[in-house]
């Protein structure tokens, strides 16, 4: 799936940029934002597993709410001095593609939820 596949590299890119420098010494938000990273590539894959629609549109839904997550904690690493400009242009980037694609994955499950409710009826 192309949103896990893009969370997967987003994660790589947080863990490579919170284990540098000073950003490495702030355990608190490195820790926090590698968990919110990990937790985008969890949900979704746990809710692919689930196999149903609901529980899938619900673990996206967390997905994204961890993409916004993520992208605030960005700017707190930027304001501390954590990243440079380039750093977070691309880190925020990629963490936008990732909000976008699995909000598009999500409307689309909670389509086929509709349309299968509609069809039950």
């Amino acid at each position: 799936m192309i949103a896990w596949q893009k969370a997967r590299i987003l994660t790589k890119s947080i863990y490579q940029v919170t284990q540098q420098g000073d950003f490495a010494k702030d355990f608190g938000l490195s820790r926090q934002i590698q968990r919110a990273a990990v937790s985008i590539m969890s949900n979704i894959a746990e809710g692919f597993e689930r196999g149903g629609r609901a529980e899938f549109h619900q673990f996206l839904s967390i997905a994204k709410s961890s993409c916004a997550e993520l992208r605030f904690q960005l700017y707190v690493a930027f304001d501390m001095g954590y990243l440079k400009q380039t750093e977070f242009n691309q880190l925020l980037t990629q963490a936008q593609e990732v909000a976008r694609i699995t909000g598009g994955r999500r409307a689309a499950v909670e389509k086929q939820k509709y349309q299968q409710k509609r069809t039950e009826d």
